[in-house]
């Protein structure tokens, strides 16, 4: 069987070979000449005499209209340096503990794989035909079992070394933020930034580099059965999910058991700022930022990445590209990330070096047209990739029959998955950010108190669903027609194709909210916190991204799984079918059960524990005796690994026992159901939270007149804003982000199991 592609394709084989790994290389080069300027800012007492000349050599005291504070100050320095430390270990020593119990975990996942996949055929070492084509032969199915074993394992890995260098990144930064912050605000941002982008370039580098060395040592022992090769590729999306998975319910636990504990006695109970260095739970509240929204969220686009590139290279390898041996076709998906990282790294210049930020009012359209920029010439390298790597007309399997595809339409399916990108992340900031209407409605709903705030803030979240989804629906439909699942796969790579610009955003918020919390403990000035309020308030646009990726990337794993299971149609009207939808769509609301009682019964713990150290300890409330900061830490670390099993075993099992016992049919069922009502749920509850936190910050800093007329710090309007943000922190930062976890989760490990389910599923329905 021969499919007709016909015209050369301008990039060579080799071409490709040396584009790919290069693009990664530069990616991981500039993230480390970041690093180098980042470190220059000192984190010791000596060299803060010296004036900082900026990389023209030009005194800075002239650029900024803001005045150096404190830059003089010895003991300061040494304090930062103190708190940074104790942040760094806490964090440290949180993931160490993750990552043990997780890597047992993997270990039994990894020898599941293994004999799942490997009894298809019995165990047996002879090659089959394959199952796509019958006149070829492939490789046994023992061996996809091994290949899929390692790629997991090699996912998994990657997976975690991301989240724990991005940990490691952040809270090395954060305390040269809170010192640079003293010489204005356009440096701290700068340096804040430039910290974020450390972490985007390795991640998404990281990430290109590894699959990109994995697929071609696979090929070493595949030749040219490139089914075989790809299928055990997604191990890789597997394994990169399944640890993001974990570090995000167990980081977003550890954070919001923390923050919650600390608010609650903090601020409404003892009415002492947010980060006041008497409050017990104020280490582990600022460790939790690292270990949930740095380190989860790292591990949670690596995984998306990892997977939107197997999903789309599974489905290519039963089209012309794979059956023809097109390599550099074949490598479509990841010349797109290889140009994403060139664009990136353009864009990232823009905000550290064309331009200037003196002022707080300039932050947010900084951040704001990073998107924009990233965006417009990320399509043209689209095109460019488009016209270079794709012969001009081929085709695309699409669920048993081939496709005819043109070039320029799988320009428009990576295009328009780009651009819904920022049109969601566009609505995400328009309904959370205290710049617009609707976080200010529901900050001026807090004057008749807690309840109206809930309700505002509620409704404000089922409402930014609207326009998101349409945005999905309308880059499903457009990529499906041109290019079938294919298409819906690289326009999930399109969203994520400038993930290094997005997750410097991501890093970006958490850094400078840690350095306010240590500007507040070192005992800093006030101008210093509301600089880096200034900073942390600008950072809050792209939870959007992730979630809607995450449909994308669900539907083209959906795909892949359809048609690797041989399910010739999922017809609701069956009951089999059907049954899965139904439980499908309950599966988002019992994982948010879980991880909301998890979040909650943690938050109990350290609640009791904070009162007990300021009713216990005297001179505590004064400042003359120090907290038992170390046992908060620990209520935080173990509430969290307890609490991360039963969610994380949730999803990973579902798909596995309903697969077993079920079969396809279900299966096909569930995952539809799972993806249609998570992705709601997961909107629904980022912005819900996203919005409450802004209209208590809205309110703190008193920025307009209708910001001081709902009063200041410690009013009853604060109170109920304080209140509401409390509700806020676990749908925002626990249940929301991980619930696009679970949507992908579920449909890459069917994907993985899909041989195994066809061949021996659906044990039930046999029976009886």
């Amino acid at each position: 069987m021969t499919s007709n592609s016909s015209s050369v394709v301008i990039l060579s084989d080799l071409g490709t070979e040396i584009v790919i790994p290069a693009c990664a290389i530069i990616g991981i080069a500039f993230a480390l000449f970041q690093w180098t300027i980042v470190a220059k800012v000192k984190v010791t007492a000596v060299d803060s005499k010296s004036k900082s000349k900026n990389e023209g050599g030009v005194d800075d005291s002239s650029l900024l209209d803001e005045e150096e504070e404190g830059v003089n100050d010895h003991s300061v320095v040494a304090k930062c340096a103190e708190i940074q430390n104790a942040i760094s270990e806490g964090a440290t020593s949180f993931l160490f503990t993750e990552y043990q119990y997780v890597g047992v975990f993997m270990v039994i996942f990894a020898f599941l794989i293994f004999v799942f996949l490997g009894s298809v055929e019995g165990f047996s070492m002879k090659s089959r035909p394959c199952s796509y084509d019958e006149t070829r032969i492939c490789k046994p199915a023992l061996a996809t079992a091994g290949f899929s074993t390692v790629s997991f394992l090699l996912g998994a890995v990657t997976s975690v070394v991301s989240g724990f260098l991005g940990m490691k990144i952040a809270t090395y930064a954060n305390a040269r933020t809170t010192l640079e912050a003293r010489k204005g605000v356009g440096k701290a941002f700068i340096t804040a930034f430039r910290s974020g982008a450390v972490m985007g370039f390795l991640l998404a580098a990281n990430g290109l580099l590894v699959l990109y060395i994995t697929i071609n040592i696979f090929k070493l022992y595949y030749g040219d059965d490139w089914e075989g090769l790809f299928e055990s590729i997604t191990g890789y999306g597997l394994g990169g999910s399944s640890m993001a998975l974990f570090g995000r319910v167990g980081g977003g636990i550890y954070t919001k058991a923390a923050d919650v504990g600390a608010d609650l006695v903090g601020k409404v109970e003892r009415n002492i700022p947010e980060d006041d260095p008497r409050n017990p739970a104020v280490i582990a509240d600022n460790v939790g930022d690292n270990v949930g929204d740095i380190a989860g969220m790292g591990s949670d686009l690596f995984g998306s990445y990892a997977e939107a590139s197997c999903a789309a290279l599974v489905v290519a390898s039963i089209s012309s590209f794979g059956i023809n041996h097109e390599f550099t076709a074949m490598l479509y998906p990841l010349l797109i990330s290889s140009v994403g990282l060139i664009v990136c790294l353009i864009t990232t210049l823009f905000a550290t070096d064309f331009f200037e930020i003196n002022q707080v009012k300039e932050i947010e359209p900084a951040l704001k047209n990073q998107l924009i920029i990233s965006t417009v010439l990320m399509t043209i390298g689209i095109g460019l990739v488009s016209w270079l790597a794709l012969p001009s007309s081929f085709t695309i399997f699409n669920f048993g029959a081939q496709k005819d595809v043109k070039s320029w339409q799988l320009f428009l399916c990576v295009s328009i998955g780009l651009w819904a990108g920022l049109v969601i992340g566009f609505v995400t900031e328009y309904y959370t950010s205290n710049a617009y209407s609707p976080v200010q409605d529901v900050a001026d709903s807090c004057r008749t108190g807690a309840a109206t705030n809930v309700i505002f803030g509620l409704a404000l979240g089922y409402k930014s669903v609207i326009i998101p989804i349409f945005a999905i629906a309308v880059s499903i439909f457009v990529s499906f027609s041109f290019a079938a699942m294919y298409g819906v796969a690289v326009a999930a790579l399109g969203m994520l194709s400038t993930i290094a610009t997005g997750l410097a955003i991501d890093a970006y918020g958490p850094i400078s909210d840690n350095a306010g919390g240590i500007a507040e403990m070192a005992g800093m000035s006030h101008t210093i916190r509301e600089r880096t309020d200034a900073l942390d308030a600008a950072g809050n646009t792209t939870a959007g991204f992730a979630i809607g990726s995450a449909a994308l990337v669900s539907l083209a794993l959906f795909g892949a799984f359809v048609s690797r299971a041989n399910i010739q149609s999922v017809d609701v009207l069956t009951p089999k079918a059907f049954i899965g939808l139904l439980v499908g769509a309950m599966l988002p609301y019992w994982f948010s059960a879980m991880t909301m009682k998890s979040v909650g019964s943690a938050a109990l713990k350290m609640v009791e524990e904070v009162r007990r150290q300021f009713n216990t300890i005297p001179g505590l409330m004064e400042g003359t005796a120090k907290p038992d900061y170390a046992t908060c830490v620990k209520i935080s670390t173990d509430a969290s690994i307890k609490e991360m099993i039963p969610p994380g075993a949730l999803v990973m099992l579902t798909p596995l026992i309903v697969g077993i016992l079920f079969g396809v049919d279900t299966l096909s069922g569930v995952l539809a159901g799972s993806l249609v009502s998570g992705v709601q749920v997961a909107i629904s509850a980022s912005n819900t939270g996203g919005a409450w936190d802004n209209a208590k910050k809205y309110i703190e800093a008193g920025a307009s007149e209708h910001a001081r007329s709902l009063g200041p710090k410690g009013s009853d309007c604060h109170m109920a804003a304080v209140i509401g943000d409390t509700i806020g922190d676990p749908l925002k930062d626990t249940s929301g982000p991980s619930l696009n976890i679970l949507i992908k989760l579920m449909a890459v490990e069917s994907l993985v199991f899909a041989p195994f389910f066809a061949t021996h599923g659906g044990i039930l329905f046999k029976l009886f």
